[in-house]
């Protein structure tokens, strides 16, 4: 039984993908700061290794004859581009030195973003960029770089706060009428990168989406997180003007609190008129996706609903 060692196992993606890989047959190892203890993992047993991304012997006991390793852990907020390299690049770095002394025939996933092939515009996007740079001189052809888009599904706390809007609040933004989003659920991500740590030959790129490479405008979610609700709050076009001023009054207060829901480089991402997936991009031997938008985001909130996070109809 093929051996899969995986970083990031407690996050939003990593939870699902341990699910996924042992239901496909693979025996997993995950590293992890304490035992895990996770509904979803109540029928598995993954393999526990206690440590973290800072700790290269414990890397080193991951990594250690895995058929393939899978470098899931990341960071999405942080208060500076430093705070993002020691996570995204730095990270990516460690992982990769260790499967190459413990698992010199591994093949090896990094779990990148979409927001990596445009790296000017934040410094998250800027780190993920080096992160994907710094595993391929090490790795070459080894590496297959992964960049999901935007993804959502149950116990998603990022995307919640769009679910949360449209059910509580009267009125909903909606930006540039020509950008296009690419979105997943998670669960079609976590089985299309098991899909490619079980393919021999997976490419050195693969971007995942669903079934609408050309992505979402910002009428087709907002509309359809509002029928997923079962509300109806006016959609008011934000001039991109008033977006900008905004980040920037986010990145001002995050500077004394260091958080913020908005600030100027999320803005710049929100802003970017191109999230879409090209052909070029797009690997066609990845399974099709269970869930479209509409299937996925009524699957999502019907979550919410029945653990609590938003009220009941």
């Amino acid at each position: 039984m093929a051996l899969a060692a995986v970083t990031g196992a407690t996050g939003f993606l990593g939870r699902h993908l341990v699910r996924a890989l042992a239901e496909a047959g693979f025996d997993v190892r995950v590293l992890m700061r304490r035992d895990p203890v996770h509904p979803l993992w109540r029928e598995i047993e993954p393999q526990v290794v206690l440590g973290s991304l800072s700790d290269p012997s414990a890397l080193e006991r991951l990594c250690d004859g895995a058929d393939v390793v899978i470098h899931c852990a990341g960071l999405i907020k942080a208060r500076n581009r430093a705070e993002f390299d020691a996570v995204n690049r730095d990270g990516a770095v460690a992982v990769a030195h260790a499967a190459l002394k413990t698992a010199p025939t591994a093949r090896f996933l990094l779990i990148s973003s979409l927001v990596a092939r445009e790296p000017q515009l934040s410094h998250y996007a800027a780190s993920k960029r080096a992160g994907e740079e710094a595993a391929a001189k090490l790795l070459g052809d080894r590496l297959t770089i992964v960049r999901p888009p935007a993804i959502y599904g149950p116990g998603d706390v990022e995307t919640f706060a769009l679910f949360k809007a449209a059910a509580t609040a009267p009125l909903l933004p909606v930006f540039d009428s020509a950008a296009r989003i690419a979105l997943v659920h998670v669960e079609d991500a976590a089985d299309q990168i098991v899909a490619l740590a079980k393919d021999r030959n997976p490419g050195a790129l693969a971007t995942l989406c669903d079934a609408n490479l050309a992505g979402y405008s910002w009428v087709d979610l907002m509309s359809a997180a509002s029928e997923a609700v079962g509300r109806k709050p006016r959609l008011v076009k934000l001039p991109d003007g008033v977006v900008k001023l905004v980040g920037m009054l986010g990145s001002l207060a995050a500077k004394g609190s260091g958080v913020a829901m908005l600030t100027s480089e999320k803005a710049r991402e929100i802003l970017h008129r191109d999230w879409s997936v090209s052909l070029k991009e797009h690997n066609p031997r990845l399974p099709s996706p269970r869930y479209g938008l509409k299937e996925g985001f009524a699957q999502t909130v019907a979550w919410y609903r029945n653990n609590g996070w938003l009220a009941p109809l």
